[in-house]
């Protein structure tokens, strides 16, 4: 990336957000942190749940303690919907991440930190996009694992919207999601194989693989209660009850039994059509279509 930038404007540090040290040396005079440094592949995780602790968690307290030290204006901690009702290690880490976001925005005056959560991205590295489209070049099998399966369906320009609309709306503590729509796999599969010409494309269906949700959540029943709808987002407060809140455990609360979780089954669903129209919007499938395979973009 130094090679291929050499830009004036930016810097390189060879460090570890395992080590504080190295966080701190990167981070003095540093305005505003994006931290998207994450371990995110599920197995990996799940066989090494120590290793998603310490970058996940632990990292994100170095990066925080680093910024609260040296008088950052903005932290904005990318996270994921695997943290909502998290079952699996990736999942259960990046959930205590959003934790230690909101016991830091607590005790930070000078530092405002708050999070955005979403789904898979589009064509981004391990996603199924790129894994359909070279099993579809090789003239093998798509190995398609619930075709009943939902997820969000959110390109990198999105993302990047999200993240930019938190850093520039969030305040201390806060969670934004972005809403989005979603297509079962089986409606991807069928939009890709029509967008590559390749209709009628042989499919084997395997089966759901380990630590693997039928459909994302990107807000639990008791955030979307507390969520503020602003159109094209949902923005989460914070809970900032201290260690004394014992009226919650006797009075409860009705409209957390009211509400119900916003996932990728209940949000708007694309048919094939709106599916291949936002397949055609990504990058990596306009320069497939050009004759040309460039590398996934994330």
């Amino acid at each position: 990336m130094r090679k291929r930038f050499q830009s004036g404007k930016l810097k390189f540090y060879i460090g570890d957000v395992r080590d504080y040290q190295s966080v701190l040396n990167a981070t003095r005079g540093v305005d505003f942190i994006f931290h998207a440094a994450a371990l995110k592949q599920v197995p990996s995780c799940e066989f090494h749940p120590l290793e998603a602790v310490k970058t996940n968690i632990l990292g994100t307290e170095n990066v925080l303690e680093a910024a609260i030290a040296c008088g950052v204006q903005r932290v904005i901690c990318l996270s994921t919907d695997k943290a909502v009702y998290p079952i699996n290690a990736m999942g259960i880490s990046k959930a205590m991440m959003e934790k230690v976001v909101v016991a830091k925005s607590r005790a930070s005056n000078e530092t405002t930190i708050c999070v955005t959560r979403y789904g898979n991205v589009m064509a981004s590295r391990g996603s199924v996009i790129p894994l359909f489209v070279d099993q579809i070049r090789a003239g093998r099998p798509i190995t398609l694992t619930d075709p009943n399966m939902t997820r969000f369906m959110m390109t990198l320009d999105d993302a990047v919207d999200l993240v930019l609309y938190a850093f520039c709306h969030g305040n201390a503590g806060e969670v934004f999601v972005q809403k989005a729509p979603a297509a079962t796999i089986a409606t991807l599969t069928t939009a890709l194989t029509a967008v590559m010409g390749a209709s009628g494309h042989e499919v084997d269906v395997i089966g759901t693989r380990h630590g693997e949700k039928l459909y994302e959540v990107l807000l639990s029943r008791e955030e979307m209660a507390a969520a503020e709808d602003l159109g094209s987002y949902y923005r989460v407060p914070p809970d900032l009850r201290d260690l004394n809140y014992g009226k919650f455990m006797e009075q409860g609360e009705v409209r957390i039994s009211e509400s119900t979780d916003y996932n990728s089954h209940n949000t708007t669903r694309l048919d094939i059509d709106g599916m291949k129209a936002l397949l055609m919007k990504l990058r990596f499938i306009q320069a497939i279509q050009r004759g040309e395979y460039l590398p996934v973009e994330v």
